[in-house]
């Protein structure tokens, strides 16, 4: 079969960097502004001289082009020097949720096969406890800008400063779109999350796109402060910023407090925001600012009023790299609508029998793009999950639901995966079903969302004991306990219900439809 043209052929994400270094040489590229600590400015040719040493440090630790390394690190310079140095040299960057477990980050690196980490000094040792012996360790000097306890160097573990060498001496390859860029985790429906594939020519793809949709240029000053381990900040943000030649101004995470006083001292234009982000600034006052626009998951004229901003409604996984669904800088966007369908994708909304859903209908979501360009490449060493992410005529299966408008705006309804959305994070009923069932006493358990106006949904779980009237309390107990040893907090129960049935529907299926209604009408809101 010929394969096509790409739009990136010739090119890799060496490309953009070197091109954007010369361009808008002393152009401000990040700014850092961390909580504890001294802040600092890189203009874009520093920063880039500081992405290519790191490629040379690689080389000298021994990675070559496909090699993989860990980067578990909280939002901090070091995270974009290494995940960019990684491109750079052709190395694989595998970005961790910092929050993970012990034996979810030891899956990640064991199923990675990684090579090296990086890390911060708070997390070293579950970074040491999780690779084997000889992956080695580069540990940076504060934790995200705050400052850390000394840390022990040894053959395996050092300081991140000291992964630097002469960029001269990183060997030339050719610039191949088709390279593997990096790996992000991402919970799904399987018990173990599924390692999500791009490409140079993805990466490349995500920073045009995602600076097309959002009207990114030069001027622009973008606040980072979402989880850089995410596809949002990594491509809705960064790239889309270094397509641009915009600024980042970068912080270690949300805060409130000072989302307000470090917008308006770098005169930030663009941000990205989750739920909970806005019910925070709700409770401050508004200043006078310079945003143009806020990106979320939809046009919320509520959130424009208050805030007086125009926000940006989207859609988008970490499998389509960018946004499927957006909304319209230059014309006006239906109010409470993702938006319409992204060009570059076909996107389709179908009704159980795979049939268009006329206007004002719910359907399922499916998005048709390029694999390795405008869709991730595939699930690592996974073929039969990558297969079944797609229907037989090439459709990507989103697990979403969503109506579709009069004019062809749509509207996110719900999820057909059986998936939670924890402030923000994706969890997988599966994965925290897979922990509980592990408990001795425990014979069945459903796990489901909770409505909560904070956090969007809270983990709710519910156990059949395998005796009838054993103690309720130590059960409950023992399921709590394993949670917390096995999964990142924001994955773990805020309640364990013991019950003596789950309510079914047909061949016995548990009813979740069902258990999530009746935590809805105990909280006396409004029915699924």
């Amino acid at each position: 079969m010929l394969a096509p043209l790409l739009p990136y052929d010739g090119m890799d994400m060496r490309s953009l960097m070197q091109a954007q270094a010369v361009r808008h040489a002393e152009r401000a590229f990040l700014i850092w502004e961390p909580f504890e600590g001294v802040g600092r400015i890189w203009t874009y040719s520093e920063f880039f001289d500081s992405v290519r040493a790191f490629a040379a440090g690689l080389q000298t630790r021994g990675l070559r082009p496909g090699d993989r390394l860990l980067i578990h690190l909280e939002n901090c310079p070091e995270f974009l020097v290494a995940w960019l140095g990684c491109a750079w040299s052709g190395v694989v960057g595998v970005t961790s949720n910092t929050k993970l477990s012990l034996d979810e980050l030891t899956y990640v690196a064991t199923h990675a096969k990684v090579a090296g980490a990086i890390t911060q000094p708070r997390h070293v040792g579950i970074v040491e406890q999780s690779t084997t012996e000889n992956c080695w360790i580069g540990v940076t000097a504060t934790n995200a800008g705050a400052p850390a306890a000394a840390f022990h160097p040894s053959p395996r573990v050092m300081p991140f400063r000291a992964i630097s060498g002469d960029a001269a001496e990183v060997p030339g390859r050719p610039h191949d779109p088709r390279a593997p860029f990096a790996v992000q985790y991402t919970s799904g429906t399987t018990a173990r999350p599924k390692a999500v594939l791009w490409t140079h020519a993805n990466a490349l793809w995500g920073a045009e796109m995602s600076a097309a949709h959002e009207d990114l240029g030069p001027n622009d000053v973008h606040l980072v402060h979402l989880p850089l381990f995410h596809t949002n900040a990594q491509v809705y943000s960064v790239l889309a910023s270094l397509w641009g030649g915009g600024t980042v101004v970068l912080q270690p995470k949300f805060s409130a407090s000072r989302f307000w006083p470090v917008s308006l001292k770098h005169r930030c234009t663009w941000t990205s925001l989750v739920r909970f982000c806005i019910r925070a600034l709700e409770e401050h006052p508004v200043p006078e600012h310079g945003y143009r626009y806020w990106g979320m998951p939809l046009n919320d004229p509520a959130t424009d009023a208050k805030f007086h901003v125009n926000s940006l409604g989207w859609w988008g996984m970490t499998e389509t790299v960018t946004h499927g669904i957006v909304g319209s800088t230059r014309l006006r966007n239906v109010p409470n609508s993702m938006g319409r369908a992204a060009p570059g994708y076909e996107v389709f909304v179908l009704d159980p029998q795979g049939q268009p859903v006329l206007p004002g209908a719910v359907g399922d979501l499916f998005i048709r793009g390029v694999p390795g360009l405008s869709l991730f490449q595939e699930y690592v060493d996974d073929p039969e999950a990558t297969r079944a992410a797609f229907r037989s005529d090439g459709l990507l299966i989103t697990g979403d639901r969503v109506r579709l408008g009069v004019n062809g705006e749509l509207y996110f309804a719900d999820r057909s995966k059986d998936m939670l959305k924890v402030g923000g994070e994706n969890v997988a009923a599966s994965e925290v079903e897979r922990v509980i069932l592990a408990v001795p006493g425990v014979r069945e358990v459903a796990v489901v969302g909770r409505p909560d106006v904070a956090l969007g949904e809270t983990v709710v779980a519910f156990i059949i004991p395998t005796t009838a009237g054993a103690s309720d309390v130590t059960l409950k107990q023992r399921a709590v306990e394993a949670c917390n040893v096995s999964l990142a907090a924001f994955k773990r129960p805020a309640e364990v219900r013991v019950v003596a049935s789950f309510p079914r529907s047909t061949l016995e299926k548990v009813s979740k439809v069902e258990l999530r209604r009746m935590l809805t009408l105990e909280q006396g809101q409004a029915t699924f």
